[in-house]
């Protein structure tokens, strides 16, 4: 090197770049596709929707199937994956991809707290959805999520939780209860029943009133919610002011009759349900009423229900013997089947036309029970 002359030494490094998972990349795009898909075909008229359904059974036991169902199904099984096949956590995934790609947009006018709530295994966590114009206090519904108490959040079920508030205008606390196969039966059963607990000793501090905090749930969280309907009632209160069943798990000790109508090829399959079933109770005795609610010795005196099947379910025939039980055990109950409808439809009331009437009518029920109190009082 010539005398005076200096090299620089900086090193120059190459920017190190991300790792990336090309199934991340082609998920994500499969998304995103599904997503767009689901929002032009919710959009087509019914005619149109019943004619790219065609080759699907779309008639059976004397129901029809809502054409923008049947269409959504069909798009399912292009861009679907059939999670039993899967172990729990890769489950987990495509469900909750699958609720996503359903959701449509978040609507507005609603706030969310993160909550924490002591559990009998550690901390439950939940959100507290309130309208923005949120008056104090307020009736609350304690949600518990659907997803076979193996899949499924927070997070699944969030676009309905804001549905509910923003149409009701109540506080919705939804309720993230442990999980099978890690955390078994009867974990989410007493997760559930500490967090309504908590929301009665805790009403006043989160602006609620405890005379009108109402249970609900969809499949095996309408099994939870009819389950703490029955365990608090019978300890002897505080109970839940109203319950509100969306296509309920009420028997894991047999199958009925649409278990054979709809084994297959209507969202919720008999393969599913035989999977939920085995992660969540494994061995242990399916006609325990703490899984089974069906199967309780005595229903009276429980608060009064709405209970809601699908036409399209296995689990419809279950769901409707309950609300017959109910009925014949003197608690005021309303049955309302949705004949064109599949097990989920809660989760699409924000793009679908069938859904949205259904979960209108479920919005008008819970209203209707939590506000006459505060009626009657105002009247008085």
């Amino acid at each position: 090197m010539p005398a005076g002359e200096h090299r620089d030494q900086t090193t120059i490094r190459e920017p190190k770049l991300p790792s990336i998972d090309p199934a991340d990349v082609i998920r994500n795009l499969t998304g995103t596709a599904t997503r767009g898909a689901v929002r032009l075909l919710a959009a087509l008229p019914a005619p149109v929707q019943r004619f790219l359904t065609t080759g699907r059974k779309t008639h059976v036991d004397g129901l029809d199937l809502e054409p923008e169902v049947g269409l959504s199904l069909r798009l399912l099984d292009f861009f679907g994956d059939s999670f039993e096949s899967h172990p729990p956590e890769e489950a987990r995934r495509i469900v909750r991809e699958e609720a996503l790609t359903f959701a449509g947009r978040p609507l507005p006018g609603v706030v969310v707290e993160e909550v924490e709530i002591p559990g009998p295994g550690g901390k439950i966590l939940a959100r507290l959805y309130k309208p923005a114009k949120f008056s104090a206090p307020s009736p609350l519904v304690v949600y518990y999520h659907g997803g076979g108490w193996v899949v499924c959040d927070l997070d699944t079920h969030d676009a309905f939780c804001r549905f509910l508030t923003g149409e009701t205008r109540f506080a919705v606390l939804s309720v993230a209860y442990r999980l099978a196969p890690e955390n078994p039966f009867p974990a989410a059963l007493d997760d559930a029943a500490a967090a309504f607990r908590w929301a009665v000793d805790e009403a006043e501090a989160i602006g609620v009133d405890p005379a009108r905090i109402a249970v609900a749930g969809d499949s095996a969280g309408g099994n939870l919610a009819a389950t703490v309907a029955q365990q608090t009632t019978a300890a002897g209160g505080p109970s839940p002011a109203y319950q509100v069943l969306i296509y309920p798990v009420t028997d894991l000790s047999t199958k009925t009759r649409s278990y054979e109508l709809f084994a297959d090829g209507y969202f919720l399959t008999e393969a599913q349900m035989d999977w939920y079933r085995a992660h969540y109770i494994g061995d242990a005795d399916g006609t325990d009423p703490r899984c089974s609610p069906l199967l309780a010795d005595d229903l009276t005196g429980l608060p009064p229900a709405y209970v809601t099947t699908a036409g399209f379910d296995v689990l419809r025939d279950e769901g409707e013997a309950y609300a017959a039980r109910l009925e014949a055990a003197g608690v005021p109950t309303t049955l309302r089947r949705h004949d064109g409808l599949v097990h989920g439809w809660i989760n699409a009331v924000s793009i679908g036309r069938s859904p949205r009437r259904a979960g209108d009518e479920l919005v008008e029920a819970i209203r209707d029970a939590l506000d006459r109190p505060a009626r009657a009082e105002s009247a008085s």
